[in-house]
């Protein structure tokens, strides 16, 4: 009996609370160190010498610290990260700031605080100490606006501050605040799909299916028949053949989309936005304008992940659920599955795939795994579409550098792959935003139109 993979969170656990430093927030310097050490040997060698200059050359060091710690700090100063938290897209501004907070009577001196972002977030001196001073009871804020080149749930922060007073005499021990998330959603490629769909569950909807019923499309006119309504009489036609006629219509349908995402692996390099798109990347960003795609269209649309975890999340429609599925594709990563033998296939099971849905599967077809599973939903008469999500001129992952010749030859190999695939009477093709899918949509529908024989 096989281990059943354990399920990650759709949306990470927070990591634990920094813990504190022992002791007292504020500690001595090396300034005041070196003040009293100073003082005390001038005192006791114009003691021990009976030199009064000596006396004299010390009274300042000591009246000095005297009266900078006539009035002392009580407590540790606060520090705050901020981030936007309105919708931010690929590409889009990013508000970012570090607050610093003075709660005590008297002012900091010297406030020195160091920000860690994420390499995503391409924030103005964000690489860098900033060097402020904060009065008693007040507060700065250092900004850090700029960019986000990526999706994903990226990190402001940690934050650490050191705080100086009291001349520079006391310094507060480093505050650490922990990091703060942005959600940075995909960038929706432009998609559009103006082909039937193969098949439909529910009765209602913006899809022109190939049954007849009620619907807005016209298919023809038939003469009456027993149990046809009296409102779907063509008397046009009727008093031009003297025989009762009606108009037939098609029937509006939805759908149920599944979005397979094969996350066994990454290949390629990911450059941003504005750079190369790896292979998570191109699947991230497909799934997310097909989503929005369907949503709008009234249709089910649901997602699963092929990989160890096997996340899914379920079909519905609206507004709603395509912000549900924006903060699902957040948490996409590479997710292998490290044994080669069945039991992940026993695992996976078409049994997660509803009958009646259009399975868009997003894979590069670089591992041997995702080309039978694709053969094993053909098999089993789901409506497939496999969606080439490999960038081009890449390698597999993990396989070192790679002569010409070794890339053409596992060229070569691929393509035989999808050529065994199409066979299969498995459709393939590469991702190309608006219209690339069109064409193979509508030979699914034709094909699930067609009679079967039993």
């Amino acid at each position: 009996m096989t281990d059943r993979p354990l399920l990650r969170y759709s949306v990470p656990m927070p990591g634990p609370e920094p813990e504190l430093p022992p002791g007292p927030a504020w500690v001595p310097t090396r300034a005041l160190g070196r003040s009293v050490l100073l003082t005390g040997l001038l005192l006791l060698l114009g003691v021990a010498l009976g030199r009064v200059d000596l006396v004299l050359l010390a009274a300042p060091f000591a009246i000095g610290a005297a009266a900078g710690l006539r009035r002392m700090p009580r407590s540790a100063p606060e520090l705050t990260i901020s981030a936007g938290e309105e919708h931010i897209v690929e590409g889009g501004h990013v508000d970012a700031a570090v607050t610093v907070s003075n709660p005590d009577v008297i002012g900091y001196d010297l406030v020195v605080v160091r920000t860690r972002t994420s390499p995503w977030l391409k924030l103005e001196h964000a690489d860098r100490p900033f060097a402020v001073r904060v009065p008693r009871d007040g507060w700065h804020a250092v900004d850090l606006p700029g960019d986000a080149n990526r999706w994903g749930r990226q990190d402001v922060g940690p934050a650490a501050a050191r705080v100086a007073a009291c001349g520079g005499l006391l310094a507060c021990r480093p505050v650490v605040v922990p990091a703060r998330g942005v959600r940075v959603y995909p960038v929706t490629d432009p998609f559009n799909a103006i082909e039937a769909m193969p098949a439909a569950a529910g009765l209602v909807g913006a899809h022109r299916s190939r049954r007849p019923g009620e619907g807005g499309e016209l298919a023809g006119v038939r003469p009456f028949a027993p149990g046809d309504r009296l409102r779907r009489i063509d008397w046009r036609v009727s008093l031009r053949t003297r025989d009762l006629h009606v108009a037939s219509t098609l029937s509006d349908r939805d759908a149920e989309v599944l979005l397979l995402l094969d996350v066994l692996g990454e290949v390629g390099r990911s450059g941003g936005v504005a750079g190369d798109a790896s292979v998570l990347d191109t699947t991230v960003r497909a799934a997310a304008a097909i989503a929005e795609h369907y949503l709008q269209r009234g249709d089910r649309v649901s997602l699963l992940e092929y990989g160890s975890a096997a996340r899914r999340l379920r079909p519905a429609t609206g507004r709603r659920q395509y912000l549900t599925v924006l903060e699902w594709l957040l948490d996409v990563r590479p997710d292998p599955v490290e044994t080669e033998s069945d039991d992940y296939a026993n695992v996976f099971g078409v049994h997660h795939v509803s009958s009646d849905a259009l399975v868009m599967v997003l894979t590069p077809l670089v591992d041997p795994r995702s080309a039978d599973m694709l053969a094993q939903l053909t098999q089993s008469g789901r409506f497939v579409v496999a969606v080439d999500t490999l960038p081009a001129g890449a390698t597999p992952a993990n396989r070192g550098e790679w002569t010409p010749l070794a890339s053409r030859l596992w060229r070569i190999e691929r393509e035989n792959v999808l050529g065994r695939l199409r066979e299969h009477g498995v459709p393939v093709v590469a991702w190309a935003g608006s219209g690339s899918l069109d064409l193979v949509l509508r030979d699914v529908s034709r094909l699930a139109s067609a009679p079967r024989g039993r």
